[in-house]
C-alpha cells in the first residue's frame, strides 16, 4: 500500500462522509478545510473559523448561511458565530445575489486585508490589555521595599519591565501605520 493511500487528512472524520451530491464536500474542498483549520488553530481561533473560511475560499459562487451549515455539517450557532467573527476581521463579506433575499457570503482573498483585519481586531485589543498589565507591573515594582531595590534581582526585573514598556510603546505607535499600509481603504 502506498503512502498516499495510507495518509488521511485530519478533518475528514468531522465532515459528512456518507452523503453524496451537492451537500458533500469534495476531496479538494476537504483539503482546503484541513489547511485552513490548521491555520485557525495556529492562531488559537475556533476550528469552525477555518472550516467556514475554507469553504468560502474554495467556492466559485457565494454561499448562503444554510449552504454553509449543510456542507460543513455544522450547528447553526457555530456557523453564526464563525461568520460574525470572520466578518469582523474582514475575512468574509456578504454579497448581493439578484433574485435572492438571503445573505450570501464570499471570502476575502487579499492577504493584505486579511492581515490588517487580524491586526486591527485581535492584536490591537491585546496591546491595550497589555498596557493595563504593564501598569500593574510598574505598581508592583514601585511597591518593592527600598532596601530590596538595590539587589541584582530587582535591577534585572526593573530592566526587563522597561524593555516590555519599550516594546509596548513601539507596537502601539507602529500598529496603526502597519494596518493603514496593508489596507489603505
Amino acid at each position: 500500500m502506498s503512502v498516499a493511500m495510507r495518509a488521511k487528512p485530519r478533518v475528514r472524520s468531522a465532515l459528512p462522509a456518507t452523503k453524496s451530491g451537492p451537500d458533500r464536500l469534495s476531496p479538494v474542498e476537504i483539503e482546503f478545510v484541513d489547511l485552513f483549520v490548521g491555520l485557525a488553530r495556529s492562531v488559537k481561533a475556533p476550528k469552525s473559523i477555518g472550516e467556514i473560511y475554507a469553504l468560502l475560499f474554495a467556492s466559485a459562487e457565494p454561499l448562503t448561511f444554510d449552504a454553509i451549515v449543510r456542507k460543513l455539517a455544522m450547528s447553526r450557532g457555530s456557523a453564526s458565530q464563525g461568520l460574525r467573527l470572520l466578518r469582523s476581521f474582514g475575512a468574509v463579506k456578504a454579497t448581493y445575489v439578484a433574485g435572492d433575499r438571503r445573505d450570501h457570503f464570499v471570502a476575502e482573498t487579499e492577504l493584505r486585508k486579511l492581515v490588517s483585519g487580524f491586526l486591527r481586531e485581535r492584536i490591537a485589543p491585546a496591546l491595550e490589555g497589555g498596557a493595563d498589565r504593564l501598569g500593574r507591573l510598574s505598581v508592583a515594582l514601585n511597591a518593592v521595599p527600598s532596601g530590596t531595590r538595590r539587589s541584582a534581582e530587582f535591577e534585572f526585573l526593573r530592566h526587563r519591565a522597561e524593555r516590555l514598556q519599550g516594546w509596548q510603546r513601539m507596537a502601539r505607535e507602529s500598529l496603526p501605520a502597519l494596518v493603514k499600509m496593508l489596507d489603505p481603504t
